[in-house]
């Protein structure tokens, strides 16, 4: 085969399509095809200096969950690793000789990811992405729903299980018929109605202007939270407590983990067209050609 036809066959690979697929629009066998593409090789020089993390459900190499690592702010993938472990993200981190450039981690509520940026970082400000806090409160809320709805008679479970998207919608974004059916729900129980306030109001802080503001407000909430004895709010105001620190450092950077969320569902959509991916090396080049 022609140069020119080998470079096709390699740009194709960036396209989130199967490797069958390439080879039968070349007309070649799909180890030929791989063979090709095998000789894609990334590396990483230098980290940045907003330096995202996640993980993501990879099922690589006989690993779960792979690591990715994104600049945030200039919305690059850096690297894929092969797993989360603690220890191999320390002995990845420490071989990169402008490790105190990093002034930002933006990370969600992982403690393992926490303590690698405390050992590989300590003098970059830890960003939790409020994307992940609010989250928490949305599935304390969703707990709450769905323990009610136990309890009620069957006309009305139907009708309460079909509200999950009503009560999770902002309430500015409501129309009138969905404030009828709001206040309804609302008033099939005083717990639902308390958690659904609680989510509300964690909404409005989340958009504080700066961390002197949010830090007033999140304490306000937390003690709220507490004193509406709601259960299945106990983990939520715990951790959130337990990261205050990190999440109030999110109202004074502009950085969250928004480009490192997308480039794991873009992982997912590669995944399922090509029927996972086991091979750890080649997956990793594929997810770094794809966004190169």
């Amino acid at each position: 085969m022609t140069s020119r036809k080998n470079a096709r066959i390699i740009e194709d690979f960036r396209d989130t399509v199967s490797a069958s697929y390439i080879a039968k629009k070349h007309n070649i066998s799909v180890s030929t095809a791989l063979r090709y593409f095998n000789l894609v090789d990334y590396s990483c020089k230098k980290l940045p200096e907003v330096l995202s993390i996640d993980e993501f459900k990879g099922n690589a190499d006989g690993e779960k969950y792979q690591t990715i690592l994104t600049d945030a702010k200039n919305k690059k993938i850096m690297d894929i690793l092969p797993n989360r472990k603690e220890s191999n993200l320390i002995r990845y981190f420490h071989q990169f000789e402008n490790r105190k450039e990093v002034k930002y981690f933006i990370m969600d509520m992982n403690p393992h990811f926490r303590d690698v940026a405390e050992v590989c970082f300590p003098k970059a400000t830890i960003v939790i992405d409020r994307y992940h806090v609010t989250r928490q409160v949305i599935w304390a809320l969703e707990r709450v729903r769905k323990e009610v709805q136990k309890h009620l008679p069957a006309e009305w479970r139907k009708f309460c299980k079909h509200s999950k998207a009503l009560l999770n919608k902002p309430p500015h974004k409501l129309t009138e018929e969905q404030r009828g059916k709001l206040r309804i729900i609302l008033g099939l129980s005083t717990r639902l109605e308390q958690a659904y306030y609680l989510k509300n109001d964690f909404l409005f802080l989340m958009h504080s202007p700066n961390s002197k503001v949010a830090e007033e407000l999140l304490s306000y909430w937390i003690l709220r939270a507490e004193s509406a004895r709601l259960p299945e709010f106990y983990e939520c105001t715990r951790a959130i407590h337990n990261w205050s620190k990190y999440i109030l450092n999110a109202f004074d950077v502009p950085y969250t983990n928004g480009y490192t969320e997308g480039c794991n569902n873009k992982t997912k959509v590669l995944k399922r067209v090509s029927y996972g991916v086991r091979n750890f090396a080649r997956f990793r080049n594929r997810i770094l050609h794809s966004a190169a």
